[in-house]
């Protein structure tokens, strides 16, 4: 059975940082497209960022491009989220989320913001980020 398992959230002042971990069990680590979504109260769930796992290509929403870095550790089976220079308006439920095995690299940069694409989903880990 698969397990997505966040950790790393929390509560932290405009221009912080914060560092999420999406920890994957009984699921295949391979060429597997990984994402990090986020909900805001009275919002839609919206995607921040991808990570194509076969390659490494990465893929990021504009409000968050040159702020957020997501990463792997292979041996690990583990997805992160550097979250740097963090803003009021990053306050969110954050959820990870995991793709099937053997993606379509080509697909990535057009769908990784669809919420079809991915298989399985984390609980959520909470950041506040307050002014």
């Amino acid at each position: 059975q698969v397990q997505l398992v966040e950790s790393g959230g929390g509560s932290v002042q405009a221009g912080g940082s914060l560092r999420l971990s999406c920890a994957a069990s009984g699921y295949t680590w391979r060429s597997n497209l990984m994402a990090w979504f986020r909900q805001a109260p009275g919002k839609e769930r919206e995607g921040v960022a991808a990570l194509y796992t076969g390659g490494g290509s990465t893929y990021y929403a504009d409000s968050v491009q040159g702020r957020f870095t997501i990463s792997q550790d292979n041996a690990k089976n583990t997805v992160y989220l550097q979250m740097n220079s963090l803003k009021p308006e990053d306050t969110a439920m954050y959820y990870c989320a995991a793709g099937g095995s053997s993606y379509n690299p080509y697909l990535a940069r057009s769908f990784w913001r669809q919420e079809f694409e991915y298989n399985y989903w984390g609980q959520g880990t909470q950041v506040t980020v307050s002014s």
